[in-house]
C-alpha cells in the first residue's frame, strides 16, 4: 500500500471513530431514559448516575397503558397524523407540479410568499386561529387541527415536492403527451412513480411533525381526553405531587417506538430518494 493511500485510510478510520463517539454521546440521554423507564419510583433521584437499571421492573409501562389514558392519546395521534398526511400530501403533488411544469404569471411571486409566510413563528397566528376556529365550532374537533396542520406543513411539501420535480426529464412527459396522455393521467401514472421516494419522505416528514406537535394540540383540544401524545406526556409532568419521571420516560419510550419502526421501514428513501434521479423505470 502506498503512502498517500495509508494516510488516507488512517483520516477515514480517525473520521469514522469521531463519527461513533458523536454517537454515543447523542445516545447518552436516550438509553438514560431507556434505563429510567425500568426502574422503581425513585430511580430518578438517585446519586449515581448509571445506564443499567438496579430494580428491573416493568410497572411503570404497566401503569401507562393502564391507569393513564395512553391508547386514546395514541389513537388521536395516529389519526390527526394521518388525516393531515393526507391532506397536505394530495394539495402539495398536484401545487409542486404545477410550479415545476407550468410557467404562469405570479409563479415566482407566489413561491416567494410561501416562503415569507413560512417565516413567521405559528404562535404569532394562535389568537386570530382561535377566534375564527370559535365562530366555526371548530374548537376541541380533529378538523380544526387537521386544517392548521395541512396548511402549515403544505408550503413545506410544496417545496421539497417542487425540487424534486424539477429533477424529472421534461423529455418522458412530452412522450407520454404524444401517445395521448392526459395531465391527469400523467401525474398519476408517469410522475407520481417517479417521485415515490420524494413523496414518501415528504409524507413522513409531515407524519412526524404532526406526531410530535404539542402547541397547537393543547391550544385547541380543550378536553384532555382528546390529547395527543404530545399533551398527554405534558399532562404526566403538569402535577407536582403525582409526578413520576419514570413513568413519563416509560412514555417518553413508548411515543418513540412508532416513528423509530416507520424510519426503518423508509430508510432507504431517507437514503436515496430526495438524491436519486428522476429517469428510473
Amino acid at each position: 500500500m502506498s503512502r498517500k493511500k495509508t494516510k488516507q485510510a488512517i483520516g477515514i478510520g480517525f473520521l469514522h471513530l469521531v463519527f461513533w463517539i458523536l454517537c454515543l454521546i447523542a445516545l447518552v440521554p436516550i438509553l438514560y431514559a431507556a434505563s429510567l423507564s425500568f426502574q422503581g419510583s425513585g430511580g430518578a433521584l438517585s446519586d449515581h448516575f448509571t445506564l443499567i437499571p438496579k430494580n428491573f421492573t416493568l410497572q411503570n409501562y404497566s401503569r401507562i397503558l393502564k391507569e393513564e389514558p395512553f391508547l386514546r392519546w395514541l389513537k388521536n395521534s395516529i389519526e390527526l397524523s394521518l388525516g393531515t398526511m393526507v391532506v397536505a400530501i394530495s394539495f402539495a403533488v398536484v401545487a409542486a407540479y404545477a410550479f415545476s411544469r407550468f410557467r404562469f404569471r405570479g409563479r415566482n411571486q407566489v413561491l416567494r410568499l410561501l416562503i415569507l409566510l413560512n417565516a413567521f413563528p405559528q404562535i404569532l397566528s394562535m389568537f386570530a386561529i382561535f377566534r375564527l376556529f370559535k365562530q366555526a365550532n371548530l374548537l376541541n374537533t380533529k378538523t380544526g387541527l387537521v386544517i392548521i396542520y395541512a396548511g402549515s406543513m403544505c408550503i413545506f411539501s410544496i417545496w421539497n415536492l417542487k425540487g424534486y420535480f424539477d429533477t424529472i426529464p421534461v423529455d418522458i412527459e412530452e412522450a407520454a403527451k404524444i401517445d395521448g396522455a392526459s395531465d391527469g393521467v400523467l401525474l398519476r401514472k408517469i410522475i407520481f412513480p417517479l417521485a415515490r421516494p420524494a413523496v414518501i419522505v415528504t409524507a413522513v416528514m409531515v407524519l412526524i411533525f404532526v406526531w410530535n406537535e404539542y402547541l397547537f394540540a393543547t391550544t385547541f383540544l380543550l378536553n384532555d381526553k382528546s390529547y395527543t401524545l404530545a399533551g398527554g406526556l405534558y399532562q404526566l409532568q403538569s402535577n407536582d405531587y403525582s409526578r413520576s419521571w419514570p413513568m413519563f420516560s416509560a412514555a417518553a419510550i413508548l411515543v418513540s417506538i412508532p416513528i423509530l419502526i416507520l424510519f426503518f421501514c423508509i430508510q432507504k428513501y431517507m437514503v436515496s430518494g430526495l438524491t436519486a434521479g428522476g429517469v428510473k423505470g
